[in-house]
């Protein structure tokens, strides 16, 4: 948790306050739930090596005394495939459309591609007013002759934004980027009070912290199919913490690697999960996972809708 015991608990700034909005966006994959994560120094987006990890908008918020900063993490942008990528990919558009700061993330250590200039186009059409970063991640482990040109490329592609390189994984190079971020800013007011880090309820939090675990133990082709939903989070008289959830997939086999030989992947995923809850709620937490078939749901309206992957009516 960020230490914010030296900043009013309300909304009340200086004049020279400074705050706004920052839409996170980049392809998949290059590092920007990390890159919240380690900014906020507390862990509210879950990560792992496999892409569209994130799938919904998450709000960060950084409070200092001087500034706040509301990082909107979204989805990465990819051609859509089904009804899922078709609302993660107007999650992030929307977000451009919202934001007072665009921080575009690239990854340094790959040549651009036809994502990477699609984002541009996006990055092109925002508000003259918008400020654009171009932050450039994984440098750090790119070979020394492709760095150069690999920077210009990107540089190429957003030549009037701010850029830097960083390394999201490592955190070389982080204060410089969120000095970049709080000058870009404009001058406003505290949005949110200072102890708050997200708007993203526990509840929703658990599901995905074991959604995490499941991409990190799962086969490449599953993950992608998978949600999960709490049904029950509640907090027993004894002090300990029960979560029910209810993890989909869309085929019997999915259900039956899931689960494992004699529910042991179940097993593993579980007690990874807990761990994570456990650090979440600061307490014991007691969880229960049922694995469920739900046949093609990415591609069905009234079950994104309720997963929660539909925008509110």
């Amino acid at each position: 948790m960020n230490d914010s015991t030296s900043i009013p608990a309300g909304y009340d700034t200086s004049d020279d306050h400074r705050s706004g909005f920052v839409a996170v966006i980049g392809r998949p994959n290059v590092g920007k739930s990390t890159l919240i994560n380690g900014l906020l120094q507390e862990k509210i987006n879950i990560v792992s090596p496999k892409p569209q990890t994130t799938r919904s908008r998450q709000l960060g918020i950084l409070t200092t005394a001087d500034f706040q900063i509301i990082f909107m993490d979204t989805p990465g942008l990819m051609q859509p495939r089904h009804k899922l990528d078709e609302f993660m990919v107007e999650t992030a558009v929307e977000s451009l459309n919202e934001a007072d700061v665009v921080l575009w993330l690239v990854d340094g250590s790959e040549p651009v591609g036809p994502g990477d200039r699609a984002i541009a186009e996006m990055v092109q059409k925002v508000d003259e007013t918008v400020a654009v970063v171009l932050a450039i991640n994984k440098s750090d482990i790119t070979p020394p002759e492709k760095v150069m040109p690999h920077t210009e490329a990107y540089r190429a592609l957003a030549p009037e934004a701010a850029w830097i390189f960083f390394s999201a994984q490592t955190g070389n190079g982080r204060g410089e980027l969120l000095d970049l971020i709080v000058q870009a800013l404009p001058l406003g007011p505290r949005y949110y009070p200072a102890d708050q880090i997200t708007d993203i309820y526990l509840r929703d939090m658990a599901a995905e912290f074991i959604r995490e675990q499941l991409l990190l133990h799962l086969r490449d082709e599953i993950p992608y199919g998978i949600a999960v939903q709490v049904e029950q989070f509640k907090e027993r008289e004894n002090g300990v913490t029960y979560i029910g959830a209810n993890i989909f997939v869309e085929r019997d086999n999915h259900k039956a690697i899931v689960i494992g030989h004699k529910g042991s992947q179940l097993r593993r995923v579980g007690a990874a999960a807990r761990k994570e809850l456990e650090t979440l709620v600061e307490g014991k937490v007691f969880l229960e996972l049922w694995v469920k078939v739900e046949p093609k749901w990415r591609r069905n309206e009234k079950a994104l809708k309720r997963l929660g992957y539909s925008k509110p009516e």
